[in-house]
């Protein structure tokens, strides 16, 4: 077959490709996203920022501290965990017990606050953060050349998320964390420290986030409204895979980045609202989600 539906099958191919690239991004901040509300029901606006945070320590550590990409790879989501564990301890556990409104009320503030000081300091240009010398070129997969950094964001997504999943779902801390969230005291009467692993939690979440604002550093401009500009779709990603669901945010991130990708071919037009599209006929159809369960 030369063509399908009109269009060559190398089109096809090389938008599904593009699309899984920008589905990890969806699939590693909608798992942050997914992991802070499933675990603590905090609906966290400021996940945005901490992608941006991410991303602008990356390139600080470059320009200041001589810090290469890989070792910010480690160190910038650490930074920026730190970051929202003070957050959390300070702010977020104050209003824990109220209405799920005030967390996104206040996570949107801080999202504005730590925007507006980037902005302030750097201005909206943005920075530009070099590709690491060991993922210059890339390969000719004979329907495209495919960068090597590219397929490294691809494959980093992949184990990032698999690992997230497989700490919480299938291990003894894990079981800790969930069993904390449906009864605190009962585990702090084991004698686990309910509120540190709170902090921790929300740490890790936003760490997630940063991760994926290291990956995003070399490919796109580093500025103070790159966050903005994505945690929308996100979010959208994370109701259409169901509130909480951590397979559900990976699996519906990478696909909804393919679906996104190949829409740019069939009807380019309609690329930018597919996505929330899909999240309309979803929450209509099924309000919990695809892989979300009902309250």
């Amino acid at each position: 077959m030369d063509e399908i539906f009109g269009f060559p099958p190398q089109l096809l191919l090389a938008q599904i490709f593009m699309g899984l690239i920008n589905g990890s991004f969806y699939a590693v901040l909608s798992l942050g996203l997914a992991v802070i509300f499933g675990l603590l029901r905090i609906i966290n606006f400021s996940h945005g920022a901490m992608y941006m945070l991410g991303a602008f320590s990356a390139w600080f550590g470059l320009q200041y501290l001589g810090i290469n990409y890989w070792l910010a790879l480690i160190l910038s989501p650490l930074a920026v965990g730190v970051f929202g564990l003070l957050i959390e301890r300070t702010m977020l556990r104050r209003i824990r017990h109220v209405d799920h409104l005030y967390g996104l009320l206040l996570t949107f503030g801080i999202a504005l606050i730590l925007e507006g000081a980037f902005v302030h300091f750097f201005g909206v240009a943005g920075q530009r953060y070099p590709t690491p010398d060991a993922l210059q070129g890339g390969i000719n997969l004979g329907f495209m050349f495919l960068p090597y950094y590219r397929a490294w964001v691809i494959i980093a997504s992949v184990v990032i998320c698999l690992g997230t999943w497989l700490i919480i779902e299938r291990t003894k801390i894990g079981a800790y964390l969930r069993a904390g969230t449906e009864n605190p005291d009962m585990v702090q009467a084991f004698g686990i420290n309910v509120p540190l692993m709170t902090s921790l939690t929300y740490g890790f979440g936003v760490a997630l986030s940063a991760f994926a604002g290291v990956l995003a550093a070399p490919l796109v401009s580093v500025s103070p409204y790159m966050g903005s500009n994505l945690i929308i779709v996100v979010f959208a990603v994370v109701v259409i895979g169901g509130m909480g669901s951590l397979l559900g945010a990976v699996i519906t991130g990478l696909a909804l980045g393919v679906i996104e990708g190949l829409t740019k071919v069939f009807y380019s037009e309609a690329a930018g609202l597919v996505i929330f599209m899909i999240m309309i006929i979803v929450l209509l159809v099924r309000p919990a989600g695809l892989f979300g369960r009902p309250e």
